[in-house]
């Protein structure tokens, strides 16, 4: 849950070798906010628009976080091969196009 005034979620982005992460985002008002979740290969980003209970599943190899226009809630979910979380790849801000 975002307290009031943030605005970001899992940044700074990453992606993983062996997982998957899925996002559900929630608790926002859905005629005058919206949340983006940012996807895809850290040079080759792409946006979703994301309304009130709206889901996203994220494959490993994609980059992956959010804002919002306020504060909002999410359920995160991850799956895959191991128990070892040390398989993150950080991904550099100025990397991201």
């Amino acid at each position: 849950m975002l307290e009031p005034g943030n605005g970001w979620n899992t940044m700074p982005c990453h992606t993983y070798a062996r997982r998957m992460e899925t996002y559900m985002y929630c608790e926002f008002d859905s005629k005058n906010t919206r949340v983006f979740h940012f996807m895809g290969k850290p040079d080759e980003s792409e946006h979703i628009v994301i309304e009130p209970e709206q889901a996203v599943v994220n494959p490993s190899w994609s980059i992956h976080y959010g804002v919002g226009t306020t504060s909002y809630s999410f359920i995160w979910a991850m799956c895959g091969e191991n128990q070892s979380y040390d398989d993150m790849d950080m991904v550099d801000m100025h990397d991201l196009t």
